[in-house]
């Protein structure tokens, strides 16, 4: 007898890697995660607060306004009816969002879940040719687009055989998705979804490259909100999220929208969150938690003295390694020691971290409840605590790549999710990164990880950002360079080089120093605030 699913369009099952290409998902590693087996996301986050209180109560804070879960229920079921009634949306499809954190945005994700659709959520700066991939690879035959970035899209579509309709939102006309929502009744009963039917596909971020589809179903969503956040992260109703990362990004889809939702709390969306924007928002809108990159925290620091963060209580890092040195100077400025976290587009959020009092400086912190990890050599065997080795993860979600059998096979291996990080355990079950995988460096016969010189070079004044890899040497085999943007343009001189190297010796092993310098105007990054260091290289 075959599973039950509401999917009539089985694109994603009939996509999905064999099962036993899968890695080991353990559902009942914790009791919270036992859900039934019809499950609507939706339905569980945004209905079932409603009928439990929360109706009236703020959700979104953004900019002038100021949305109710009533407010979002009330949107989210019009853009259902609007997609099912007027497009023809059946359980399965496939729909892309495009555009950036606001609150129209969460009601089309909703809108597209209560539906029984497979939301397609993108980076809003992706480019024609990104788009174009996305659309093809997942089939994707609706689109909601915010009509400031109408133009890329409106180009894939034309060469497009694919993608069939497109609706904006953000302006005026007949045809808007507000004029339509308006029309549409406000009730909607949500599709009765399988709790294995595939609710999003997460793209990731492209720091290696072209783009890979992450599957997800509605247990997996349900699951990252009972696990980092009720573990470590332990909000409360009063508290009101805020960050950087967009939701395409599933840090900051967890983080910035299902989490606070989870737990009665609230959101502050930004749509474009600089440094000076987040303090901003910190001191004017009363967040309490915040998530975002290393990066960003580091830039905050410098203009931290001009605003009065008082309401804040909680930082959450992940995107790329938190250097102990931004670690330790975010403390001394606010007291608030940064909960670190890794975690994969591959298994939706984080899966090791710690409790601000337990964690360490440097250190990424330990497997949280409900996951496991190890760190494994070439052949799957575990490697002894200190040594370098591949971090493997398994729990209970885990890599299901959409059509890639190749990346899928890369990727899971002896039944683990093998993250492509190379990482340390010491003997009380942290864990310390070391760099990706193929990002480590040797010289000489030496293992040099890039990041432990990077964490050295940003200890400097004089550094305001650097990246590190590897470049071929016909003696050393690999030489580490440096890629370093300066507080100060004008100190760009062979003494600033030689300084470097110097202050980089006295600060790590001499044979780690980096034997080029190179000085830049910037770094290439994701959207995200990920370091492209595949750019450095080429």
């Amino acid at each position: 007898m075959k599973p039950y699913t509401s999917h009539l369009d089985t694109f994603t099952r009939d996509n999905l890697p064999p099962s036993i290409e899968w890695p080991v998902i353990k559902r009942q590693a914790l009791p919270e995660l036992e859900y039934p087996e019809r499950l609507n996301c939706a339905s569980e986050l945004l209905d079932r607060s409603v009928a439990a209180g929360h109706a009236s109560k703020p959700l979104i804070w953004f900019e002038q306004q100021v949305w109710s879960y009533a407010d979002l229920l009330q949107y989210a079921n019009r853009i259902a009816n609007v997609l099912i009634e007027r497009f023809g949306l059946v359980a399965g499809n496939r729909v892309l969002l495009r555009g950036p954190n606001n609150p129209l945005m969460a009601a089309c994700w909703f809108g597209v879940v209560k539906a029984g659709g497979v939301v397609v959520t993108t980076m809003p700066l992706l480019r024609e040719r990104e788009l174009n991939y996305i659309v093809e690879k997942a089939q994707i035959s609706f689109a909601l687009c915010d009509r400031r970035f109408s133009d890329e899209l409106v180009a894939v579509q034309q060469g497009s055989e694919t993608l069939r309709d497109l609706l904006f939102f953000g302006g005026e006309g007949e045809n808007s998705l507000e004029r339509l929502a308006e029309a549409a009744s406000p009730k909607f009963n949500n599709v009765e979804t399988a709790a294995d039917d595939t609710v999003l596909i997460a793209f990731t971020s492209g720091t290696t490259g072209k783009a890979k589809g992450c599957m997800h179903a509605h247990r997996d969503v349900m699951t990252i909100c009972d696990c980092f956040p009720r573990s470590i992260l332990k909000p409360v109703p009063e508290d009101r999220f805020i960050g950087t990362p967009p939701f395409a990004f599933t840090f900051g889809l967890g983080g910035l929208l299902l989490f606070p939702m989870r737990y009665g709390a609230s959101t502050i969306l930004l749509e474009k969150p600089g440094p000076g924007e987040l303090l901003e928002a910190f001191e004017r809108r009363g967040a309490s938690i915040c998530f975002t990159s290393p990066t960003m925290y580091k830039a905050m620091l410098e203009q931290l003295p001009k605003f009065k963060p008082a309401s804040l209580k909680k930082c959450v890092s992940a995107g790329e390694t938190l250097p102990a040195s931004t670690f330790e100077a975010w403390e001394r400025a606010t007291g608030i020691r940064i909960i670190d976290g890794i975690g994969a587009t591959e298994l939706l959020h984080i899966f090791i971290s710690a409790s601000p009092e337990e964690m360490r400086p440097g250190m990424t912190g330990k497997a949280i409840p409900g996951y496991e990890a190890q760190v494994i050599d070439e052949t799957g065997q575990p490697v002894p605590d200190g040594q370098v080795g591949l971090l493997a993860v398994r729990g209970p979600t885990g890599c299901r790549y959409l059509n890639d059998p190749d990346r899928q096979h890369d990727y899971v291996k002896f039944g683990w999710n093998i993250t492509g990080d190379a990482y340390t355990r010491d003997a009380k079950g942290y864990f310390q990164f070391h760099s990706r995988a193929d990002d480590m460096i040797i010289s000489s016969g030496y293992n040099i990880s890039g990041v432990e010189v990077e964490s050295a070079l940003l200890s400097h004044p004089a550094v305001k950002e650097c990246g590190v890899v590897g470049v071929p040497d016909e003696e050393r085999g690999h030489i580490v360079k440096a890629f370093v943007v300066l507080r100060d343009p004008a100190q760009r001189a062979p003494e600033s080089i030689k300084m470097l190297q110097d202050f980089v010796k006295a600060e790590i092993a001499p044979y780690k120093y980096p034997r080029e310098i190179e000085f830049v105007d910037a770094l290439p990054r994701t959207e995200t605030g990920k370091l492209q260091r595949f750019r450095l290289r080429e």
